[in-house]
This record gives C-alpha cells, structure tokens and sequence, in this order.
C-alpha cells in the first residue's frame, strides 16, 4: 500500500473515531466505573461489565457469550490486571464477530463482482432509518469506484420516496427509474433491471417499501419483487441489504426480527451511529443475526458511509 493509501485509510479511521465518539464515551466511562478501585478482573468487575453492555445496547445474549469470554480468559492467564482490561475486551469481541461470519469481504473500495451483468441490491427497512439515504451514499461509493449505477424507485406507496430518491440521483449523477405513484413495484423492478441490462450498468439498487404492519403482505411483495428481476437477471438480487437505525438500540433488534422472517437478508447496514450512544447494537446484531454488517453510517457526508470493519470498529469503540 502506498503513501496515498495509508494516508485515506487514516482519514477512515478519524472519520470512524469521530463517528463513534458518543457510543465511545457512554462505554468508557462506564468501564471506567466497573474497574474502579480493582487492581484485577473479579467477579465483581464482570458483574459490573454485564451491566455495562446490557445497558449499551449489546444485548443480553450476547453481552453473556462476551462475559462468558472474559472469565475463560481470565481463567487461562490466572491473573489479569484490570488495566489490561480494554485490550481483552477488544480481543474478545472481535474473534466473536469474526466467529459468526466466514471472512471479512475486502470492499473499500466499492467494488462489484463483474460478470456480464448488473450486480444487484435489493433495499429493505422500515421508513425513517436513513434507507434512502443509505442508497444514495452507496451509489456515489459505487460511482466513485468507476461503476455505472442505476437506482430503481419500487417504493411506489410514498411519494416522498420517489422524490428523495429522485434528489438523491440528480445529487450522485446516476438516472432513476421510476413509476407513477401506487405502480406495482415489482414492474419497477423489471423496468430497472431492463433497463441497467441495456445500458450495461455494473450496479442496480432496488428501494422497496417499508411497511411492517402486515407481514404477510411484506413478504408476499419482497418475493415478487425478486422472481420479477430473476426474469431479466437470474442471479438476482445479489444482495438484500437490510437498513438498521442504530441509534434506536434494542428496537433495531426487533426490526431485523421482522424483516429476516419476511424475507432472506443476506447483508446488513447500520445507520445513524454518529448521533447516538447504542453504537454496541452493532455487536449484538452481528452475532444474534449471523447476518454480516456490510456497512455503517457515521455521519451525513457522502463518504460517511463506510464499509464495516469488526477489527477497526472494536478498537474505535474501546480507544485502542
């Protein structure tokens, strides 16, 4: 790696330190509590460490395996002093991440499979979590990295999305197919998908609707959505990107119950970390679901939106 390269990848992790830094606070200063006055990890310090990551949005379940974690390690090294504490925690976490998932996709630079024929990426989540917004980021990323990007408005029940994702395209320069408001959005979908096939685009990112009152009727969309593109593209879609609020905590739980059993999500993306001290959901998700966080967004730039790295995002997060 270059200068240039080591230099952007500093510039990354400043914008994730940054980016962090309430999430960063609210765990620091509560470890800082949990270890005071002990000079090594007793009962009474994992006891207080519970606390503290049930209370950051970790999770129960989750927050348990790390505990579980840190006595075995404590075990093992007989003594071990509280001082080292931030650096087990880092150790830990990251090989439990690392544990749920085969490897760690090398995608700083934005890049997509290149096989003839678009790369597809199916959008789905609640309105209100930064969806949209999300896509218009990725498909500046994407545009940033040579790709030739076609966004597809299939949210036809709001007309506020078609508009947004409409500024979002004017914004990025990348065109937008869309259809008159209460179209069907898996003729959307077959709209886009023709037309990126035609143009040759590298990436198409579908938007989709997000309702979650009646499951059911989710489902039945989000899956006609897919069989609609499989007729212009068979592999599609490549991707179903779930979009997560971070900064609602344990209600970004739920909802990744909710879509997972609608449909088959196979990456994640966790908004909104910048503003919010529950950045420990992002843990919590990632092992309960055994679904990879691909994306994470820590402020509202464009280049704020940042592919998720375990190692890194662990050590932002405990100041290593």
């Amino acid at each position: 790696m270059g200068f240039f390269g080591k230099l952007f990848s500093r510039e990354k992790k400043e914008k994730l330190d940054t980016g962090l830094q309430k999430t960063k606070e609210g765990v620091w200063s509560k470890i800082t509590h949990a270890v005071a006055g002990k000079s090594k990890i007793d009962d009474d310090v994992l006891d207080n460490l519970e606390e503290v990551f049930i209370t950051s949005d970790v999770g129960v379940e989750t927050t348990l395996k790390i505990i579980e974690r840190i006595e075995a390690r404590v075990k093992r090294d007989k003594y071990v002093n509280s001082s080292e504490l931030n650096r087990l925690l880092c150790e830990e976490i990251t090989e439990l991440l690392a544990d749920n998932h085969h490897q760690e996709q090398n995608l700083d630079d934005f890049e997509v499979p290149k096989t003839g024929e678009p790369y597809v990426i199916m959008v789905v989540g609640v309105n209100g979590v930064g969806k949209t917004t999300t896509i218009g980021k990725l498909a500046y990323q994407f545009k940033k990295a040579g790709n030739k990007v076609i966004l597809g408005a299939a949210d036809t029940f709001r007309a506020a999305a078609v508009e947004q994702l409409d500024i979002w395209g004017e914004r990025v320069g990348v065109p937008v197919v869309k259809q008159k408001m209460g179209s069907d959005p898996a003729s959307v979908a077959f709209d886009t998908l023709s037309s990126a096939k035609a143009q040759g685009a590298d990436v198409v990112i579908i938007d989709t609707a997000g309702r979650l009152h009646n499951k059911v009727g989710l489902m039945n969309e989000l899956t006609k959505i897919k069989n609609v593109m499989k007729k212009v593209v068979p592999s599609a879609p490549h991707e179903i990107l779930l979009v997560l609020d971070g900064s609602t905590g344990q209600n970004a739980f739920e909802q990744a119950k909710q879509f997972v059993a609608a449909t088959e999500v196979n990456e994640l993306a966790i908004t909104k970390l910048d503003g919010t001290a529950k950045g420990g959901v992002v843990i919590g998700i990632s092992d309960q679901f055994k679904i990879p966080v691909k994306y994470i967004g820590i402020g509202e730039g464009m280049e704020d939106l940042q592919v998720f790295r375990r190692e890194e995002f662990v050590k932002s997060l405990f100041g290593q």
